[in-house]
Formats: C-alpha cells, sequence, structure tokens
C-alpha cells in the first residue's frame, strides 16, 4: 500500500467516529438543531480563514508552479464556492450569512487552526500537506455515504451542503494524495512519522471540531 492508503487504513476508526457523531447522524435526520448549525457557521467560517492561510504558508514551500496551481485551486474552492454549504446551514436555522462572521474561535477550532498554521509555517512541505489533508478527505467520506443514505433526494433540507461535499473534492484530493504519496517516497522514516502523527491528530481535531458545534463550545473563563 501507498503511503496515503496506510493513512486511510489507520483513521478508518476515527472515520467511522466522525460519520456516526450525532451532529452528522442528525444532519442526515434532518433533526440538527438551529444553534449547532449556526455555531457551526460561525466556527467554520473562521477556521477556513485559517485553511487558506495555510495552503498560502505551503505554497512558499512549493518547487513549482504545478505544485502551486494545486494549492492555489484549494484557495479558490474556499474563497469562491465553500459559502455554498454555509448557506445551506442558514437558509435552515434562519439567519442571514453575513451576520455570523467576526466570530472568536472556540477552544476546538482555535486549536486546530494553530496546529495547522504552525505546522505550514515551520514544519516541511510534507507536514504541511499531512495536517491539512483530513478536513478535505473527511468531509469528502461523509458527503458521499450521506448521499447514499438519502438516496440522493434532493428534497432533504441539507441536500446542498450534503451533494456539495459529496463530489467537490475529490478530483483535487486525488492530486494531494499522489503528491504526499511522492514526497513519502523520498523522505526518512521519521519524516513519515511525523507526517502521519499530523494527520491522524488532523482527523481527531476534525471530530472535535463537529462536537464543538453540536455542543456549541465555548471558552469557560
Amino acid at each position: 500500500m501507498s503511503f496515503t492508503q496506510d493513512l486511510r487504513k489507520e483513521a478508518e476508526p476515527l472515520f467511522e467516529k466522525i460519520y456516526y457523531h450525532p451532529f452528522i447522524q442528525e444532519l442526515k435526520d434532518e433533526t440538527l438543531s438551529k444553534e449547532a448549525l449556526i455555531h457551526y457557521v460561525k466556527q467554520d467560517y473562521e477556521y477556513l480563514n485559517a485553511m487558506i492561510q495555510t495552503r498560502a504558508l505551503t505554497m512558499a514551500k512549493c518547487s513549482s508552479r504545478k505544485e502551486m496551481a494545486l494549492l492555489n485551486e484549494g484557495i479558490s474552492f474556499i474563497l469562491n464556492d465553500e459559502s455554498h454549504p454555509h448557506h445551506n446551514f442558514c437558509d435552515v436555522a434562519g439567519v442571514g450569512y453575513e451576520e455570523l462572521h467576526g466570530e472568536s474561535l472556540a477552544p476546538a477550532a482555535h486549536h486546530y487552526s494553530q496546529l495547522m498554521l504552525q505546522t505550514a509555517a515551520s514544519g516541511t512541505l510534507g507536514e504541511a500537506l499531512a495536517v491539512a489533508l483530513p478536513c478535505p478527505w473527511v468531509y469528502l467520506d461523509i458527503g458521499k455515504r450521506l448521499y447514499e443514505e438519502i438516496q440522493g433526494n434532493k428534497r432533504h433540507i441539507f441536500y446542498p451542503w450534503i451533494s456539495f461535499y459529496g463530489a467537490q473534492e475529490e478530483p483535487r484530493i486525488n492530486k494531494t494524495l499522489e503528491w504526499l504519496d511522492k514526497i513519502a517516497e523520498q523522505s526518512t522514516a521519521k519524516e513519515c512519522e511525523s507526517m502521519r502523527k499530523l494527520f491522524m491528530t488532523g482527523c481527531r481535531m476534525e471530530y472535535m471540531f463537529f462536537d464543538m458545534a453540536y455542543t456549541q463550545q465555548k471558552w469557560p473563563v
């Protein structure tokens, strides 16, 4: 198996935990609370700003325009397209999208954002790619599985969110997986272990992000 195939196999229990988190299951059942939806959008807007910065910092480590272009696609996707699923949540919650900007990051979102930014700033190219990989990979998995569960029902109140993540990320993530595999082939065992640990921590933070939204986590003091 390739490096990323090994990562995915090791992370399978975490992917399952994420998929069966109440946030995702209640989204599927159309019972997710307005408060959870609003908290998610507030936090995800700020988290995605950190993801844009992470990709920009990672781009500075690239040696070819092909690599830069792939990261630029990711930045463009967030800036121009990823507000679409946010609007779906806002419509269901009955709030305006612009009302939810400027929120300070909750503990889990703050930790996740700082992990990505610090890794992209001071780590290797492989580490920067590995720490940011869980986000698109997890969302693709969730979207595809939910789409199958709802049988493509366009009347589902979260159909725009589900269909968006069920297909949008796949072409780009496959390129990223191939890229990371090539880096791993040229890396030492110690470097690969560092990439693996960062990826697994990112997967755990994906779980914590949904949990943070579901419980409307805030700083205790």
